[in-house]
């Protein structure tokens, strides 16, 4: 019987390994992970003929999105984890009327990031240094319906956040 336990232990001990293995299974799994496919939103669903690309889903930090349709306002509300927030509404872009309100607004200063004829950045910051926030405006145009996406007024995004909201809306190619 004590001649058997030298030779278990021969066996046993080299299975244990180092970790080592164990390490490079694991990193091939996260590697895995982290090439799925971006997600992509189609808005069909909702009678809106617009795909949102959300990206990687690590990388704002939630495991999925929400769609939700607010009756009282009369669009879509597109959020996912702290760092994406889209309003959606089926209305007439009208950039003239946003930046003369903007000009117009006595409580904050606004200053004008980027302008494009669909896409308008712009920072809104309070007197007494409460806060500034970073907000964007971009029309869509799909046939004869026009579509205008903005920020979430709720949320403190940041400029590369922005950035990646704002060019996440793509038109739905007609079937």
């Amino acid at each position: 019987m004590k001649a058997l336990i030298p030779f278990a232990l021969v066996i046993l001990l080299p299975s244990c390994g180092d970790g080592k293995k164990e390490a490079a299974e694991q990193m091939a799994d996260t590697t895995a992970i982290s090439a799925v496919a971006p997600v992509v939103l189609d808005l069909s669903t909702y009678d809106t003929p617009l795909l949102v690309e959300l990206g990687d889903m690590s990388t704002l930090g939630v495991d999925s999105p929400t769609v939700k349709w607010n009756e009282e306002f009369g669009r879509l509300e597109v959020s996912a984890g702290e760092h994406f927030g889209l309003l959606i509404t089926e209305e007439p872009a009208d950039m003239a009327r946003l930046k003369a309100d903007l000009d117009r607004d006595m409580l904050q200063k606004h200053t004008v990031v980027e302008e494009t004829p669909e896409k308008l950045v712009y920072r809104s910051q309070f007197p007494d240094d409460a806060g500034t926030f970073i907000h964007f405006y971009r029309t869509v145009q799909v046939g004869d319906r026009a579509f205008v996406i903005t920020d979430a007024e709720q949320v403190r995004f940041n400029e590369a956040d922005i950035a990646r909201m704002a060019a996440s809306i793509k038109t739905k190619a007609a079937v």
